[in-house]
């Protein structure tokens, strides 16, 4: 008899018990997101892979196969000098431009968080992106007609107010400025509008509270808005330096890199080195050697500054 009421209840435990997901609702989760894999296979990892592999290589562009030398590439790009001054000038390009860009950046997004309208902080933030989207070949295209020595605008205002015009595309100081001065006015709406995202994620009920208690800027924004703004900024920090490094398109339409090599960053060297020299190894080392730089500097973002709103 309990025997009987044992199988009963195992029959009815068993009707209850939910159906085992079958085969094919296990792939589906996989077969949505198999598209986006592929493609980042594709176009992401499949060339560092290959950039990687070749870079301990010798390779002459239509020479001979490419013949595996081990690291003596890495060795070569790391005691060539015009490669270390093509990294130089870059970073002495990040060190000026990126903490301009944040304060600037950081500026026009809390004024449009506290001195305009929904619709008109709208209007303003698809204002800031034309720049972002202008293409870098149109922007040095650009930058060389409006510093142009004889015709160019800027030198045009500056004889108005009495200023001697600066041959900015002949000289190597100037060349370099005008360089920076494009890339701070491209990217600077970029920090501007990541920076904004992170001020609307501030409870208003905080700020509110903020302000009965202290009429003071400073205070309100070191210990309520400031909380909010390190994941925005870190982005900003991480997104500008590897724009910076991969700076090619404006820099080569302006003066391909001079005066001289005055302008000359180090995507300039590395298609130098590739197209140019045809050494694809070296040029894949240097590749390579800027990713590692890359990741280092984003790693040493997110430790400093990177933390959540408690």
């Amino acid at each position: 008899m309990a025997t009987s009421l044992d199988a009963s209840e195992a029959k009815v435990a068993e009707h209850k018990r939910p159906d085992r997901p079958t085969a094919m609702e296990h792939a589906t989760p996989w077969l949505f997101v198999l598209p986006s894999v592929l493609l980042l296979l594709a176009v992401g990892l499949y060339p560092i892979g290959y950039t990687f592999v070749i870079s301990f290589h010798n390779w002459t562009l239509g020479q001979a196969e490419p013949s595996f030398t081990a690291l003596s590439n890495y060795v070569e790009v790391l005691t060539d000098g015009a490669f270390l001054d093509a990294v130089s000038r870059t970073m002495l390009l990040l060190a000026i431009t990126l903490p301009i860009q944040l304060a600037l950046g950081l500026g026009i997004a809390l004024l449009l968080h506290t001195h305009f309208n929904k619709w008109l902080r709208t209007i303003l933030q698809v204002v800031l992106v034309i720049p972002i989207a202008i293409t870098p070949a149109v922007l040095g295209l650009l930058v060389q007609v409006m510093f142009d020595n004889q015709f160019g605008i800027i030198n045009h205002a500056l004889a108005s107010i009495g200023i001697q015009g600066v041959n900015w595309l002949g000289d190597t100081t100037a060349a370099y400025t005008t360089v920076c001065i494009a890339q701070i006015w491209q990217w600077t709406p970029f920090a501007a509008l990541v920076i904004s995202a992170s001020l609307a994620t501030v409870p208003s009920e905080i700020e509110e509270a903020a302000l009965l208690e202290t009429s003071r800027w400073w205070p309100r924004f070191r210990r309520v808005l400031l909380p909010y703004l390190w994941p925005g900024i870190t982005a900003v920090l991480v997104f500008q330096t590897a724009f910076v490094i991969k700076q090619f398109g404006m820099v080569y339409s302006i003066q391909k890199g001079g005066p001289g090599s005055a302008t000359q960053l180090v995507m300039l060297e590395i298609e130098r080195t590739a197209f140019r020299g045809f050494d694809i190894g070296a040029a894949a080392a240097q590749s390579i050697l800027m990713l590692v730089l890359s990741i280092l500097l984003a790693q040493t973002y997110i430790k400093l500054f990177y933390r959540e709103a408690a």
